[in-house]
């Protein structure tokens, strides 16, 4: 009896401490009651806590007293009219086409023309359908909890993208007018498209996947059962064409256009192929006249990066670019604008910005007063904490020198012409260095250094880095 109740103790003994270990980094009673007094309770608190109960912290954090941005711009690009994405993903597209338009307008005086996003977005998502079919039959062997096979079920197609997509597309398939195929609601409004899309493709992927498992061996070794595969994906793509045309229409082959100057007068109609109106009114080499680099301090610079499967066409290229610091991105940004070259540019857009004006601005807002408490961190601490990353394109088209230093810059942006300012944002140049990240620039305003540096072997990198995802 004595052993028994010595042994009993024991499992008691040994079963608290594990409870001890289990609950160790628990909140205890303890260690709740010193951390609510975090909150004071003075009467400057209850007042900051009555205010944002029915007011958004970005209203209060706003700083009083701010003297207007000044809207003048030393050199600016010439450009007009302001595109509008809506409910979409495609700022990317909208970005690129309308750095190509700005071009078009200048060159051939025309009024507020525009190209049509619907078109090259119906190739985008056939283009993708077909790189997400092809790359599960590329890793067709590989287990369905491989990290490569995961993330592709995980984002089988989208709407986001980046100036790759827009180069492969455009050299690929041209460009047509907005006149000659109009938006629809669907392309507009995508949400809805993109689930049932990636729906239907994540239910092709199995039965590739499948019909790989279940093929013989000897099927497999002579190469018949990757032909058969390759029969099912062409099949399952003449499904995803018939829902592309059902929600954004078809897409031209050829195609009547009548040309007017900017003053309404009548200039000549012609009959273009999509190919034939790009080479006729645009005819510049996409995939090889135009360079991306980025400012990530996470990353050593004046090296050339690669994303895995981060393209928009399988045949095409992988997002590729050189990592530079800000100033040498600067220098490139103002010389082409001073030559009236707009440029595809990507940021964290969502920071520090007041939407009504079109500012960004870090230091109108002040978050720390409002909440006390500090944020401290950098642009490479937030990057590696995923606390920002690029999210949204626009078309860098000015900025504002004094003494030969940048104050301020401008984008033209594509949610609108009665956003922000005339449709445009501008942002501080101290704005610029925490939140900018990816600059598109023709070669001929690159310096020859950094065009050398673009000579060596990229670094791949794995399609799920987070400093990686599409812009929208």
């Amino acid at each position: 009896m004595k052993r028994t109740i010595i042994v009993a103790a024991a499992l008691l003994a040994g079963l608290a401490a594990v409870s001890a270990q289990e609950n160790k980094g628990g909140l205890s009673p303890e260690i709740l009651s010193e951390i609510s007094k975090g909150y004071e309770g003075t009467t400057a608190d209850k007042a900051i806590r009555n205010a944002l109960n029915t007011t958004p912290i970005n209203t209060l954090a706003q700083v009083a007293g701010v003297a207007p941005m000044d809207t003048h711009f030393s050199h600016e690009v010439k450009t007009k009219g302001r595109t509008n994405q809506l409910s979409s993903g495609r700022c990317w597209l909208f970005s690129g086409l309308n750095v190509l338009r700005a071009k078009m307008i200048e060159k051939y005086d025309l009024g507020d023309f525009q190209f049509s996003q619907g078109y090259l977005f119906f190739y985008d998502q056939l283009e993708k359908a077909n790189l997400f079919l092809q790359a599960i039959i590329d890793t067709r062997a590989l287990p369905f909890e491989d990290r490569k096979v995961d993330w592709l079920f995980l984002n089988p197609i989208g709407d986001g993208g980046q100036f790759t997509g827009v180069s492969n597309l455009v050299m690929k398939y041209g460009v047509v007018p907005s006149t000659v195929m109009p938006e629809t609601l669907n392309a507009n409004n995508t949400s809805q498209m993109r689930t049932q899309l990636a729906n239907k493709l994540r239910e092709d992927g199995l039965r590739l996947r499948a019909a790989w498992d279940a093929a013989a061996d000897k099927d497999r070794k002579s190469g018949k059962a990757e032909k058969e595969l390759e029969a099912m994906k062409v099949n399952m793509l003449k499904e995803i064409y018939r829902m592309l045309v059902l929600c954004i229409g078809t897409p031209p082959s050829e195609f009547e256009w009548t040309r007017y100057d900017s003053k309404g007068n009548f200039v000549s109609t012609e009959r273009y192929t999509p190919k034939s109106f790009y080479d006729t009114f645009v005819g510049d080499d996409l995939e090889n006249n135009y360079i991306m680099v980025m400012n990530d301090p996470t990353r050593e610079y004046g090296k050339v990066y690669e994303i895995e499967y981060d393209r928009h066409v399988y045949d095409g290229e992988n997002w590729l670019y050189l990592n530079l610091p800000i100033e040498r991105i600067k220098e490139m940004a103002i010389a082409s604008i001073k030559d009236n070259t707009a440029m595809y540019f990507s940021c964290d857009v969502g920071k520090f910005m007041d939407r009504k004006t079109g500012i960004l601005d870090i230091d109108s807002y002040d978050y720390e007063s409002l909440m006390g408490v500090s944020f401290g961190m950098d642009k490479r601490e937030r990057i590696l904490t995923h606390a920002s990353g690029s999210s949204h394109a626009m078309s860098l088209i000015a900025v504002d020198l004094k003494d030969g230093k940048p104050v301020k810059w401008m984008v033209e942006n594509s949610w609108g012409a009665a956003s922000g300012y005339k449709g445009n944002l501008i942002m501080t140049d101290k704005w610029f260095d925490e939140y900018m990240f990816r600059l598109v620039v023709e070669k001929k305003y690159v310096p020859a250094d950094i065009l050398r540096m673009l000579s060596q072997k990229p670094t791949l990198l794995p399609a799920w880095d987070p400093m990686f995802l599409p812009e929208e």
